[in-house]
């Protein structure tokens, strides 16, 4: 910040989006999740939806949960190449998250919010290990524990953003 014209948070604005959006659809194109012209128009889906969300200046609660699907397409690419998803499956899940980006709902960030912080980073360590296993092992040979830890930390994840939208729509 001290360099004129330069501004480090618009270049971490820039490298977030190519590590968490713009890499990964093009991996979900190159592995075949995201075939033929469907899979170009879900490819411009998520970059224009990660576009919306990352000029969003609301896109951050008070509680630094994001708002609205907060864009990690990175860890959305891991899943469907981690549990092997068929193509009809990445794009129906592609297709919910880019919905989900409009959608003003609170989605935790793992280490942010006080909410059930302890056990949160209690799941995101299991996470952390199984995701380590899987990319160790190779994609094609994750092993059913290690698929299991990914699906429960996503499920407990995605429960404990519902519970906060819950908790904020019941407190107002």
């Amino acid at each position: 910040q001290h360099l004129p014209r330069f501004s480090g948070e618009r270049l971490d604005l820039v490298v977030d989006f190519l590590t968490y959006v713009f890499v990964p659809t093009l991996a979900l194109r190159a592995a075949g999740f995201l075939p033929g012209a469907m899979g170009v128009a879900m490819g411009g889906a998520i970059l224009v939806s990660s576009l919306f969300h990352f000029s969003d200046l609301e896109s951050k609660a008070e509680d630094h949960s994001f708002v609205g699907f907060p864009a990690v397409w990175n860890i959305v690419a891991f899943y469907l190449f981690a549990l092997q998803a068929s193509p009809g499956i990445a794009q129906t899940v592609c297709v919910l998250c880019v919905i989900l980006t409009f959608v003003p709902m609170p989605w935790v960030h793992p280490f942010r919010v006080e909410r059930l912080r302890m056990l949160t980073i209690a799941v995101t360590l299991l996470w952390s290990a199984a995701a380590i296993s899987s990319v160790v092992s190779g994609f094609g040979s994750v092993s059913g524990y290690a698929k299991a830890a990914l699906v429960i930390a996503a499920v407990y994840l995605a429960g404990l953003s519902v519970v906060t939208w819950a908790a904020r729509r019941f407190d107002s």
